[in-house]
């Protein structure tokens, strides 16, 4: 399930300079983004937990990262508890483990379809299996 909140509009202004190629990529990107249901924008990592921890299971929110280096990040409601995964940004794809896309919102869709048959394994999860 999608733990759902309007984004602000615009562009954030923290993003560091980018190649138009790129730059295009990533306005493209933060309005399908900003259409959907499950953009928080700047939301810290405790807020983004905080919102998670009486959600169910699989819950989900994107969030701006306060990391200086990625863009994005994913907050999901696993069984321990909230975790957050970076979704970085190299040569105008998004990543997130061994999945990209030019788009965060279809790099989520293929990380769904994917992690039905093959379940993502990151140390920030501490070994849980994010399906």
């Amino acid at each position: 399930s999608v733990l759902p909140s309007p984004a602000p509009p615009g562009l954030p202004d923290r993003f560091r300079m980018f190649r138009s190629c790129e730059w295009e990529v990533l306005e493209r990107s933060l309005n399908i983004l900003q259409a959907s249901d499950f953009y928080w924008g700047p939301l810290s990592v405790g807020e983004a937990h905080a919102k998670l921890q009486q959600e169910p299971v699989g819950t989900y929110l994107v969030r701006d990262s306060s990391q200086g280096n990625c863009l994005f990040s994913l907050s999901v409601r696993m069984p321990t508890g909230p975790v957050s995964l970076r979704i970085s940004f190299q040569e105008g794809y998004f990543r997130l483990k061994n999945w990209f896309s030019d788009c965060v919102v279809r790099l989520l869709e293929l990380v769904v379809a994917g992690t039905r048959n093959n379940p993502l394994h990151f140390d920030e999860m501490g070994g849980t299996p994010l399906v």
